[in-house]
C-alpha cells in the first residue's frame, strides 16, 4: 500500500478569502470603496476589494495585499470584522471569508483599479450599487460595528485632515450613529481628549461665523485608541521575508 502524504487529506476543504470594507468621509457624507470586477464570476459587477488567501500568508496580510492591488489604497489601519461562511456564498467553490474594515480620508489615496479589478470607486453609503456575493451583508455588519465603536469611544479622526472643526466632527458622528447629539455636550467631550488640540486658526470661506480649528496629536491618538480596537497595519512595500505582521493587541 502507498503511504499517504503527511498532512494531505482525502476530505474536501474550503478555500479562504479576505474582504475589505473601507469607509471614507468627504466632509459631507459617508463613503464606501467598491471595485468593479474584471473577471468572472460577476464580471462588470461591483464588489468589495478582496481575494483568496495565499498558502504562505495570513488573512491579515491577504487583506492588506488585496486592498493595495485592487484599489491602490495602502498604509491604513484595519480591524477584523468577522467570518462569513454561508455555504453557497461563492458560485466557484466552497469559500469562507474573513472580513476587515477601515476608516480612511479619501483624499489621502489615489484610488486606481488593478489586478482583478477593472476599476475602483468611492460611493455614498446612502446610494451605492448592490455588490455581488454576500458583500451587502458584510457592509451592513461593518456599519453596525462602526456604530458600536463610535459609541465605545472611537472618534474617527482617521477620516479627517490634520486640521478640522468640531462641527465637522459632529457631522460625522451624527451620520454614523444616526442620532441627534447634544452639541454642547459633544463639544465638551471632544475637547476633553488629550489628542484633540486647539489651534490659533479658524475656518475660512464660510457663510457663518468662522469655527475654531483643532489639530490631531497623532501619536497620542494612536497609543490611546488604536490598541483598544485591535487594529493592524503594515505596508507591502516595506515587507520582507523576515517581517512579522505587527498586530496591536487589545488592552
Amino acid at each position: 500500500m502507498e503511504e499517504k502524504e503527511i498532512y494531505k487529506y482525502e476530505y474536501p476543504h474550503p478555500a479562504v478569502t479576505a474582504d475589505c470594507v473601507i469607509f471614507g468621509f468627504d466632509g459631507k457624507s459617508l463613503r464606501i470603496l467598491l471595485i468593479e470586477r474584471g473577471v468572472e464570476p460577476f464580471k462588470g459587477s461591483w464588489a468589495l476589494p478582496g481575494g483568496f488567501v495565499r498558502i504562505d500568508e495570513t488573512v491579515e496580510e491577504a487583506a492588506i495585499r488585496e486592498l493595495q492591488e485592487e484599489t491602490n489604497v495602502k498604509g491604513v489601519y484595519m480591524s477584523q470584522l468577522g467570518v462569513f461562511s454561508k455555504v453557497d456564498r461563492d458560485p466557484r467553490e466552497r469559500v469562507i471569508t474573513v472580513a476587515f474594515y477601515a476608516l480612511v480620508k479619501p483624499t489621502d489615496h489615489d484610488v486606481i483599479g488593478g489586478d482583478d479589478a477593472a476599476s475602483a470607486q468611492w460611493f455614498s453609503l446612502d446610494d451605492y450599487p448592490i455588490p455581488v456575493f454576500d458583500h451587502e451583508q458584510i457592509i451592513k455588519a461593518a456599519y453596525a460595528q462602526l456604530q458600536r465603536n463610535f459609541r465605545a469611544g472611537n472618534v474617527g479622526l482617521e477620516m479627517f485632515e490634520d486640521k478640522f472643526s468640531i462641527s465637522q466632527l459632529y457631522l460625522l458622528h451624527s451620520l454614523v450613529t444616526q442620532k441627534d447629539i447634544d452639541r454642547r455636550n459633544f463639544y465638551k467631550k471632544m475637547t476633553s481628549y488629550d489628542y484633540i488640540e486647539p489651534t490659533n486658526e479658524k475656518m475660512s470661506d464660510t457663510p457663518h461665523k468662522p469655527s475654531q480649528l483643532f489639530s490631531i496629536d497623532r501619536m497620542t491618538y494612536d497609543s490611546e485608541l488604536k490598541e483598544s480596537f485591535n487594529l493592524i497595519r503594515f505596508d507591502l512595500d516595506e515587507k520582507t521575508d523576515d517581517d512579522k505582521l505587527k498586530t496591536n493587541k487589545k488592552k
